[in-house]
């Protein structure tokens, strides 16, 4: 993990903060800008976004666009062909075109979230270009983070996205379009805080995120805290959180507490008497839709990215969490979170946590689907998921 002093990176909660704050840069762009999205919808925020991309690209703005093909196959042809025409340029990571077919590399999504505005600006974190409000037959909004950076972080933000978009570019034969040379990262200090920027693909960073979380963990001396959207970590994860709690630090997760994709939410229950027996707090949050992937760590150490704590994010997934060395970054998200589980969320006690046999049965055959389809698909290795 390679830290860099000098940032000012400021912390965004939800989409009522964070498109604002993205629009306003995409409008204040002068040479380039480059989007990764996992879903990039076309409600009314998304075709703001768009709108703002297109304005950018209109005035000579070189516009980059890389969203997943899976979680944006739905993306309107009507909405490329108008972006495309202002001079953005658009692609689809590993196009979908045969859905009902079951592939391992299918699985391989790009999830990030990334925004990198003339090497000068970057956005990372957990929220899709969507509508925050748009949560069919849930309460809205989705409670999400992401954080606008500024200073030496974006050079290892910069080189990321470009690198992802020219190898996706000579994939797919469209060498036209890789990245044009010219920006070069600001490596000026824009602040105080130190932070890391890390990603996970399938070849050099397999681990990276999950690394940086066990190394916290280990040398948590009073509290963890981490909010998590889809939560089926492998044992090395679990019995780290468990270690941790026997030492005395106070452990809490913050979890999913609407069911949104039913495998994952039962798979994930059929782990919480063993974090519960060990001592570990778990609250459910059923204010909205929770989507957040962040934590923080006695308050110095805390991270906001894409990456979930399952087997998806770990293995298979392209994921792009950062890493702030900051108590004055760490308090604020950790007063969030704490406002967020007084007001939304709902504690569950050692002593009343007995499910009953049907939903017993549930977790448990969820679990085990979870665990022979890891292997099937040969992913089972270091992580010995789930």
């Amino acid at each position: 993990m390679i830290v860099r002093a000098g940032n000012r990176i400021g912390l965004l909660e939800s989409g009522t903060e964070y498109f604002p704050e993205l629009e306003g840069a995409i409008d204040s762009a002068k040479r380039e800008v480059y989007l990764e999205a996992y879903i990039f919808e076309t409600d009314e925020t998304g075709q703001r976004i768009a709108d703002a991309l297109i304005r950018a690209g209109r005035r000579g703005v070189s516009v980059h666009v890389l969203i997943d093909g899976f979680g944006s196959r739905l993306f309107p042809d009507e909405l490329r062909s108008r972006m495309e025409l202002a001079g953005v340029r658009l692609l689809l990571f590993r196009p979908e075109i045969y859905f009902w077919r079951l592939r391992r590399h299918r699985l391989r999504r790009l999830h990030r979230k990334l925004v990198v505005i003339d090497a000068r600006i970057g956005f990372c974190g957990g929220i899709n270009i969507i509508d925050d409000r748009n949560t069919p037959r849930q309460t809205p909004p989705r409670y999400d983070y992401a954080v606008r950076i500024e200073g030496p972080l974006l050079v290892d933000m910069h080189r990321a996205v470009r690198q992802l978009w020219t190898r996706t570019a000579w994939l797919q034969l469209k060498s036209a379009r890789r990245a044009r040379p010219g920006v070069r990262p600001d490596m000026r200090r824009a602040g105080e805080q130190s932070g890391a920027f890390l990603v996970r693909d399938n070849v050099r960073h397999r681990h990276d995120i999950e690394d940086a979380y066990l190394d916290a963990i280990a040398g948590a001396r009073r509290e963890i805290v981490i909010a998590c959207a889809y939560f089926l970590p492998g044992m090395r994860f679990r019995r780290a959180l468990c270690e941790a709690a026997s030492r005395g630090v106070r452990v809490v997760l913050l979890l999913q507490g609407k069911v949104e994709y039913v495998m994952l939410h039962y798979a994930s229950r059929a782990l919480y008497r063993q974090l519960l027996d060990a001592g570990i707090e778990i609250h459910e949050y059923f204010r909205s839709f929770l989507h957040a992937k962040v934590a923080v760590v006695d308050g110095g150490w805390a991270t906001v990215g894409s990456s979930n704590l399952d087997p998806i994010s770990f293995l298979l997934a392209r994921e792009a969490n950062v890493v702030v060395l900051d108590a004055g970054f760490g308090a604020v998200l950790r007063t969030s979170l704490g406002r967020a589980m007084a007001e939304g969320a709902r504690a569950l006690r050692r002593e009343d946590w007995k499910l009953p046999i049907p939903e017993r049965a549930a977790s448990w055959t969820a679990y085990a689907i979870v665990r022979v389809l890891m292997g099937l698909f040969g992913y089972a290795g270091k992580e010995q998921y789930p």
